[in-house]
């Protein structure tokens, strides 16, 4: 006896007005072409290595953002903190900059996620950073941010024009910086700071371990 297989149902969606989906036409196609210049331009530009070489080098990792910039590097330091030891997000709450700035060391690093409008709180945090003696690797979408001439690496996102192309900005939170750009570039950075770190994958490996032995994950 032939059992006929039922087709999965699909959720009925109403129909969106013509409009919205023109415009999320022209969002993708311009969403294609952040995602294609940055897959070029992150080949191309050597900082992003050297940057990974100056994290992979500290012996201490300190990670500093704000606003919509904090959120980036909240990232950043989540996936260092999987293959190297010595990774601590400056919060402003359970870790604020005095903490780190009053006891800043040769070998430590202070890694700046800066977007455009520049915040005063991370500039004025990591300028004394690395007039104290530290290396500041920093991450931005302009030269004219002004931690990059104290910079030891700057790794600068070339800017996105109004993709939107009359519309509303593309990306208001960070009108010079694709997000998924920025985030390339994060993940690139940390994978790159993992590959050539002593001990990455033994780390990794652990962090696995005990993390499926107190059953923090649901599968």
């Amino acid at each position: 006896m032939t059992q006929e297989i039922e087709a999965p149902r699909r959720r009925s969606v109403s129909r969106a007005p013509r409009s919205a989906t023109v415009l999320k036409g022209r969002l993708l196609a311009a969403q294609r072409r952040e995602v294609d210049a940055g897959l070029e331009w992150v080949a191309d530009d050597p900082m992003v290595e050297a940057a990974a070489a100056r994290i992979t080098g500290a012996r201490r990792r300190f990670v500093l953002g704000a606003a919509t910039s904090f959120t980036y590097a909240s990232l950043l330091a989540a996936k260092l903190s999987n293959s190297l030891a010595q990774v601590t997000l400056v919060d402003g709450t359970i870790v604020r900059p005095l903490d780190v700035l009053s006891d800043v060391r040769e070998s430590d690093v202070l890694i700046v996620v800066s977007l455009r409008r520049y915040r005063n709180y991370t500039i004025d945090n990591a300028v004394p950073f690395a007039q104290s003696g530290g290396s500041l690797v920093v991450i931005t979408d302009s030269e004219e941010n002004p931690l990059v001439q104290h910079a030891t690496e700057a790794v600068v996102i070339p800017s996105v024009a109004d993709a939107a192309e009359g519309d509303l900005p593309l990306h208001p939170e960070t009108p010079h910086a694709a997000p998924a750009v920025v985030a390339l570039v994060i993940d690139v950075l940390a994978a790159l700071s993992s590959a050539s770190a002593k001990g990455a994958g033994r780390r990794f490996a652990e962090r696995e371990r005990l993390a499926s032995e107190l059953g923090l994950h649901r599968d």
